[in-house]
């Protein structure tokens, strides 16, 4: 089996650039990205390279994956230099919302998962966005009670909840940092400051979004100077950036919170033109991260770990493995295991609809939705020889008996992950985001602010029975984001994660797989061509091998899509060595020494 999906894996062949209409998250060539980055310095070169010949980068002591050849390096440096995982993350952040501004950043929120060496604890942190404390559950709907389309919510004020990727940076260096805080965002300040080439991604998505950029002055200036969009190669500089990361390097992340940037944040997006939003200084004050338990499945004599609710990342996936658990996955190429993992995934998503959203303000039944034998009852939906007709949310067990609606929230793709080992042996495993490409569109200070509060469902109610993942003030909206560190023995053995919208959970679910069942590397595994069932429909990815999956899966009673379907997986295997894969859909490479 393992060299049928070793070829599988192999035949991947990246789809061909998207037009400028298609904007939600367009594919990067790879001859393209390593055009863009292979100059940057030896080690990225190297790193390139690697990618390229589809085998992972492997070192001895540490190693850092991201979707940024600039931000790998920044966070390579801390590392090398004895830095924690932590340390690394800030400094591979900082840059990412300067060379990436598309998909994460200061404006952002991210979920955060550690293994520690030191204690063999993992710690899960909540770094989710808020709504704000004025924000009505009706925030997107019109006068007549109907939901908003998407970028008429999405595009200005409206859309932004309370930002916590800075006070996430922050949490985990006082936790777990070793490096001096101000020292972290220096690559960050040099290369805002001197100015980076615009990359052939970022270049395509500012084309394919110019109309709704153009929209506010601010945004204009930077993405489109002179009203035109920045070229692939021209050199960007961001000297707004500068000043906000030195307040931040010298202030903490209180700067961002209270003082001078508080206020323009708020200034933004109160007075945005045409759509203004309700987010208030007291909003940004009284912002906290959470711990949250982790959430863990087994599967295949490993654990499974991620972030808990309001993500549904880990329980979605956890769904996922546990219904799988007890079947034999013939490889990628056999429409006999896509039938199962599709309907697995149907039967999860059914249900991640119904329960899940922010625990503090819904009961969940988060230990009934990943117990074994809830699982295995489910499980035997996938006993027939065909696609199910339907699908329809179980019956867990709840700690508090409560009824909801169905949910049909919009989650769009534009996020980041980066998955981190350092020489003491701590793991982290964080994706972070601002939600739709450009968030909100919104820029302040140099950075763009996130419209995650269209995670919402933007209906309160259905038929009378109230959405669980409705806006409520102070409310954090569901997620699918699925940072996640595997587990043997109580030992990390993997750590991954990716961005991609709800597609989020198929693909980790899909790597882990690769991974496990079918013996992939962690580079095949990041790489094999993708087919993903959320709803119903079989989205299989254009231009690979998971094309001729399609007549099969029809033959099984399956509606098929052929598209474009643009992971950004970055992976580590921790064992004996450390090995490191990059998602060839994106610019990221990993990086170890």
């Amino acid at each position: 089996m393992r060299r049928f999906a070793i070829a599988f894996a192999a035949s991947l062949t990246l789809a061909a650039p998207l037009s400028a209409q298609q904007t939600a998250d367009a594919v990067a060539p790879e001859a393209a990205t390593e055009g863009a980055f292979a100059s940057a310095s030896p080690a990225i070169a190297e790193a390139l390279a690697a990618k390229q010949s589809g085998r992972p980068v492997v070192a001895e002591n540490w190693m850092i994956a991201a979707a940024n050849p600039h931000a790998v390096e920044a966070g390579a440096a801390v590392l090398g230099a004895g830095g924690s995982a932590a340390d690394a993350m800030i400094a591979a952040q900082a840059v990412l919302g300067l060379v990436e501004p598309q998909s994460s950043g200061l404006g952002g929120g991210a979920f955060l998962v550690w293994y520690d060496a030191a204690s063999a604890e993992l710690t899960t942190l909540d770094g989710r966005e808020t709504a704000p404390l004025s924000a009505a559950p009706t925030l997107f709907q019109d006068d007549q009670g109907e939901p908003l389309t998407f970028f008429d919510a999405v595009v200005g004020g409206r859309s932004v909840g309370t930002p916590g990727t800075p006070a996430l940076m922050a949490e985990a260096h006082r936790r777990w940092g070793r490096s001096p805080w101000p020292g972290l965002f220096h690559d960050a300040i040099d290369l805002a400051e001197q100015g980076f080439p615009v990359s052939p991604r970022l270049a395509g998505l500012i084309a394919g979004d110019a109309e709704r950029l153009a929209r506010f002055p601010e945004t204009a200036a930077y993405f489109l100077p002179g009203g035109a969009p920045l070229a692939e190669g021209q050199t960007l500089r961001n000297p707004a950036y500068v000043d906000t990361l030195r307040q931040l390097a010298g202030q903490g992340a209180e700067a961002f919170y209270a003082g001078p940037i508080a206020a323009d944040i708020v200034q933004a997006v109160q007075t945005a033109p045409g759509n203004p939003g309700v987010l208030s200084q007291t909003d940004l004050a009284l912002y906290q991260v959470r711990e949250r338990p982790p959430v863990c499945v087994s599967y295949r004599a490993h654990e499974v770990c991620g972030m808990g609710p309001p993500s549904s990342g880990a329980l979605t996936v956890g769904q996922i493995l546990g219904m799988l658990e007890t079947r034999d996955l013939p490889g990628p190429q056999d429409p006999e295991a896509w039938r199962m993992i599709g309907d697995a995934s149907r039967l999860a998503f059914a249900d991640r609809g119904r329960y899940i959203a922010d625990a503090d303000f819904v009961p969940m039944p988060t230990k009934g939705l990943v117990d074994p034998a809830y699982l295995a009852e489910r499980a035997t939906l996938l006993d027939g020889d065909d696609a199910l007709p339907e699908v329809a949310p179980g019956t867990p067990k709840f700690d508090h008996a409560l009824n909801w609606a169905d949910d049909a929230a919009i989650e769009f793709p534009s996020t980041s992950h980066l998955s981190i080992v350092d020489s003491r042996g701590n793991v982290l495993s964080m994706t972070t985001t601002i939600e739709n490409a450009f968030g909100s569109r919104l820029m302040v200070r140099g950075f763009l602010l996130n419209n995650e509060l269209t995670d919402f469902s933007f209906r309160t109610h259905r038929d009378g029975t109230p959405i669980a993942n409705r806006v409520e003030p102070g409310k954090r909206p569901r997620s699918s984001m699925a940072p996640t560190i595997v587990m043997k023995d109580g030992r990390p053995v993997l750590a991954l994660g990716s961005p991609g919208g709800s597609r989020i959970i198929g693909y980790v679910a899909q790597a882990v797989i690769a991974w496990l069942d079918w013996g992939l590397d962690v580079q095949q595994a990041v790489a094999l061509p993708h087919a993903v069932n959320r709803f119903g429909p079989y989205d299989l990815e254009a231009g690979t091998a998971a094309e001729a999956l399609q007549a099969p899966l029809e033959t099984l009673g399956y509606e098929v899509r052929i598209r474009d379907l643009n992971s950004g997986l970055h992976a580590i295997e921790i064992g004996d060595t450390l090995k490191g894969g990059a998602d060839p859909r994106r610019e990221g490479i990993a990086m170890g020494g």
